[in-house]
């Protein structure tokens, strides 16, 4: 089993939270059901994707009045967003976007997201709270091996970090014996990378004869990949840190979507103050009550250029009571796909030859 030391290695750990992280369930309620109707008209009105579908499915964001509500409207899917390359799907003018990411896939169009000003700003604050909810505090150096570019990965984590006032190294990933050099040299306290990719990097320490245990890494946040709780126990054993789980995707934001907090590790709390997630029967898409398990949609709260109501992830969790953070919801870590899509090293994979080209990070 993986650790339970709820302490990162050599540091006294406080928790740190921001003012709705102390919210209670009531609190985080009103709030969600104030802000999706005010994100409704703006998407209805400024996307005509969102538009079409609504009129097609008989609802108006006048008949949100209550977070029940949001099971009348249709869902998005993938195929949505790739009909719509590369900006139709944005609400926004394109002058308007100071940044685009587009997916990972290596097949038919990219799927693009674009973010205004506000949106970085918003994305860098989730990311920073999930980097504290992991443990890191300003000041301390951070070793971002997360690919730079068009994924969403490096620079989510890079801006959030900045955010939060540590010290990045924008390593990104590849070349194995330089991300030991420097690991080594630089001494971070927090490395953010693939969990398959961490197990390369041990490969390395070995090689060189080295022992992780040694070196000054306090804290591993890891995502862009499933990985089970045996490799979080391997990993936490064999570099004596804390391994905590992230999870995101582009199309609602990029990584800082969930993040497992280091006092507790059970589960990631989603921050719903930006996306209101729910979990449905796959097949039937009916709505599931928190427990239960099934495909995970997310509506965001707060997103301007490329907001998104109801999207279908593909991932399959439960929703279950926040703990560290008692008003966020927690999501169990992902189980599968319920298109039976393989995530390896970030990258995305299909058994069969005709599932496209995905765009989860």
């Amino acid at each position: 089993m993986a650790s339970t030391n709820p302490r990162p290695k050599g540091s006294s750990y406080s928790p740190e939270m921001d003012d709705i992280e102390r919210a209670s369930r009531d609190e985080i309620i009103a709030l969600q059901t104030s802000a999706s109707p005010g994100r409704c008209p703006h998407t209805y009105e400024n996307v005509a994707h969102y538009k079409k579908a609504f009129d097609e499915a008989g609802v108006h964001p006048s008949d949100f009045k209550a977070l029940s509500d949001l099971s009348k409207f249709p869902f998005t899917v993938k195929t949505d967003l790739r009909d719509n390359y590369p900006f139709n799907m944005f609400a926004v003018p394109r002058e308007n976007l100071v940044r685009v990411h587009a997916s990972s896939g290596t097949t038919g169009k990219p799927i693009v997201v674009g973010y205004t000003k506000a949106d970085i700003a918003t994305w860098s604050n989730v990311m920073a709270r999930s980097i504290r909810a992991a443990g890191g505090r300003t000041g301390m150096i951070i070793h971002n091996a997360y690919g730079y570019g068009l994924f969403t990965g490096g620079l989510g984590v890079h801006y959030g970090a900045e955010q939060l006032g540590c010290t990045v190294v924008p390593i990104s990933g590849g070349m194995t014996e330089r991300q030991v050099q420097l690991i080594n040299d630089f001494r971070p306290d927090i490395i953010t990378v693939t969990p398959s990719y961490m197990l390369a990097i041990l490969d390395e320490f070995k090689r060189r004869g080295l022992d992780p245990r040694q070196s000054s890494l306090k804290i591993g946040i890891f995502g862009a990949e499933p990985w089970t709780n045996a490799m979080r126990a391997e990993i936490e054993q064999t570099f004596d840190m804390d391994a905590t789980d992230i999870y995101g995707l582009s199309e609602v934001i990029g990584p800082g979507v969930a993040q497992e907090c280091i006092e507790s590790k059970d589960g990631l709390h989603i921050w719903e103050d930006h996306f209101y997630p729910e979990v449905i029967d796959p097949d039937t898409g009916a709505v599931l009550p928190d427990g239960d398990l099934g495909e995970l949609v997310f509506t965001s709260l707060t997103k301007e250029a490329f907001p998104v109501i109801r999207y279908r992830t593909r991932d399959l969790t439960r929703l279950l009571p926040g703990t560290a953070r008692p008003g966020m919801r927690r999501m169990e870590k992902v189980t599968g796909r319920s298109d039976d899509m393989i995530i390896l090293r970030g990258v995305n994979l299909f058994p069969t030859p005709d599932r496209g080209d995905p765009a989860r990070d």
